[in-house]
């Protein structure tokens, strides 16, 4: 696990309640103490903050907080207040049915382990009355639909062991799917890349470059287009290599004119507690600058003290 920056002096969650109550009092909201309170608190520490505050201001937090922030800040903040199951079933309730955006959703469905996404699934459906899967039926199809239907259901190992026969044999069949004939057969991507441990996919990655001198990243891109590709490349570079996977995207939200700072919230917040020392080691790695520098150009005033903070210090 991350650990995140915590403040020299630490404070009880009950003193946060009193502190932040005082921060939304009088005219204005005193946002830099919000916002130092809030970006260095884990997922159990601000659980218990929202707790005490009810106790406290009969006052549910989340709502005062949306009404005294705004903009980019107040996105990124209400993002990062729920625990980690909650705020991905928020990210895939509002990429299928509020601001549509097929891949956002692939990118959390198709990156999260099993046991994350057993999770996902049911609180899904408590918050919204609705299966998961009804939602990904009513907004994609074809290849892309079922292979996230299938990556939803089927149940797959997060242990590291591997069966070498099995990984030759997937190897084989990806290159008879896909490079060796006319036209790809897409069904055999699907079952494979939804149905596969993350050890597995990458060592099918690995003895397919030995087999075949082309990488299987390289074979998708060749064979596959659009959403499909797009979910098949997350799934095979999140079990190769997470961080790189979310320091491309990263990168991708931020190059050209304008930032796409849904894209930016989303993978900061989302990954601040699971692995952002790796996507900060991936993205320096690549671009030869810190991540925290692109953040800081591409960011001003509270919200990019908020980011920044979530990013934590620079270890280079």
């Amino acid at each position: 696990m991350a650990t995140l920056t915590i403040p020299p002096v630490l404070s009880s969650p009950r003193d946060d309640a009193m502190h932040l109550y005082k921060a939304f009092k009088g005219l204005g909201c005193d946002t830099s103490t919000v916002v130092g309170i809030l970006a260095h608190r884990d997922a159990s520490q601000r659980a218990l903050i929202e707790n005490e505050y009810k106790i406290m201001y009969s006052e549910d937090l989340t709502k005062r907080l949306s009404s005294e922030l705004s903009g980019n800040l107040k996105k990124a903040v209400l993002l990062w207040m729920p625990d980690p199951a909650r705020r991905d079933a928020m990210i895939l309730k509002d990429a299928l049915t509020t601001d549509i955006d097929i891949k956002a959703a692939t990118e959390v469905i198709c990156s999260r382990t099993p046991s994350q996404i057993q999770h996902l699934k049911q609180l899904y459906h408590a918050l919204y009355g609705v299966y998961l899967e009804h939602a990904i039926q009513a907004q994609t199809s074809g290849d892309l639909g079922q292979l996230l239907l299938a990556y939803l259901s089927t149940p797959r190992s997060e242990g590291l062991e591997v069966d070498r026969t099995m990984v030759d044999h997937d190897a084989k069949a990806l290159f008879k799917a896909g490079e060796k004939r006319l036209g790809t057969d897409e069904k055999t991507f699907r079952i494979i890349f939804s149905g596969r441990s993350r050890a597995h996919m990458a060592a099918v990655s690995a003895a397919y470059h030995n087999m075949y001198g082309n990488t299987l990243k390289k074979a998708v891109k060749g064979e596959t287009s659009g959403n499909f590709e797009h979910a098949l490349v997350t799934i095979l570079q999140c079990a190769e290599n997470p961080g790189k996977y979310f320091a491309k995207v990263l990168h991708r939200s931020m190059k050209g004119l304008g930032t796409n700072d849904k894209t930016l919230i989303r993978v900061i917040v989302t990954r601040t507690e699971i692995d952002m020392q790796y996507i900060k080691a991936e993205y320096h790695k690549k671009h030869h600058k810190s991540l925290n520098d692109a953040v800081h150009s591409e960011t001003s005033g509270h919200y990019r003290t908020f980011l920044l903070s979530l990013l934590g210090p620079d270890h280079h």
